[in-house]
């Protein structure tokens, strides 16, 4: 146990590092200048190349390339992801004022979409009637063919412009995050759905299955108790894999709704080229992926112990 948790550990690490390698080098890599963009921005008039200087100079981008890499990463290690050229802020700052927002409408996506797939799953692969067990598998097929963008106005026609029952744009609480929350989940729970009954549909053919019957337990009881947590496995995988998609989604989602938080952050940085801004947005989007992977990762030892008996055995064969 103790080697799967420090191997998953070490490369959650790994993706980190590649993450924000590869966004610095691309993003600093990219034509145009940050600064004059940010101080020609900033006065409304073109700036003189001293100043251009000193400002560059400032925010290190003076230095050859690797030198502004070393300083970066050194400096991203403790926590310090730079300042914004654009408004001096704090990285972190901006990024600390943004997220909860963008936190509350992810996890809110991203736990409806569970508990909706999940329940269709779980009603599809429970039920022995062939014609309500296609209904319900259908569903997620046509839930996974919808763009967000388009469930996103569709919902805000319908619910804000037509039933006028829930505020169209820029809500924070409740009434403003539950359209949202629906668009960023109605992909998700349509994946999630077809991989646990997928699974659930196989660990049905277990044996131990009709040794459960033989005891008497009754069909819902086998599929909660002896089912379930066998076949939950792939499905937490996939919703694990999946958090990257809503962070990515909530950036299209805040946009349509017109929501304060990350995306709008990253809107406004990419048009003015702020890239620690945007370097930093994308560090937190990678360090949210891999954060819930190992967890995920960690969480398969005790939904099936297996994993780590597979693992060791590899492990021996291989000495």
């Amino acid at each position: 146990m103790g080697r799967y948790v420090i191997g998953r550990v070490l490369q959650a690490i790994g993706v980190l590092w590649a993450a924000f390698t590869l966004s610095f080098v691309g993003l600093y890599l990219l034509p145009g200048d940050p600064v004059a963009m940010a101080a020609d921005a900033a006065t409304g008039t073109p700036v003189d190349a001293a100043a251009i200087a000193e400002m560059r100079a400032r925010y290190g981008l003076d230095q050859p390339l690797w030198a502004q890499y070393w300083t970066a990463l050194s400096h991203a290690v403790r926590g310090d992801l730079g300042h914004s050229i654009s408004t001096g802020q704090t990285v972190t700052g901006a990024l600390g004022e943004a997220l909860p927002s963008t936190l509350v409408l992810a996890g809110t996506g991203l736990l409806l979409a569970v508990a909706v797939g999940g329940a269709l799953a779980l009603a599809a692969a429970y039920t022995e009637r062939p014609w309500l067990r296609g209904l319900l598998t259908s569903l997620p097929a046509i839930g996974a063919s919808m763009p967000g963008f388009w469930v996103g106005l569709l919902l805000l026609q319908l619910f804000s412009f037509q039933l006028k029952l829930i505020p169209a744009f820029g809500g924070t609480g409740f009434d403003g995050t539950v359209l949202p929350a629906i668009t960023l989940a109605i992909p998700v729970a349509a994946v999630v759905s077809q991989v646990l009954y997928a699974s659930l549909v196989a660990t049905w053919r277990q044996a131990f299955v009709e040794v459960a019957f033989a005891k008497g337990a009754s069909r819902w009881w086998v599929q909660l108790r002896h089912v379930l947590r066998p076949a939950a496995a792939p499905a937490l995988t996939v919703a694990g894999l999946w958090t990257g998609t809503v962070l990515a989604g909530a950036v299209v989602t805040e946009t349509v709704f017109s929501r304060p938080g990350i995306g709008r952050l990253a809107q406004e940085s990419v048009l003015h080229q702020d890239i620690p801004v945007v370097q930093g947005i994308v560090v937190f989007a990678a360090l949210a992926f891999v954060t819930v992977n190992l967890l995920v990762d960690l969480a398969y030892p005790l939904l099936d112990p297996r994993v780590v008996q597979r693992n060791s055995t590899k492990e021996r064969a291989h000495a």
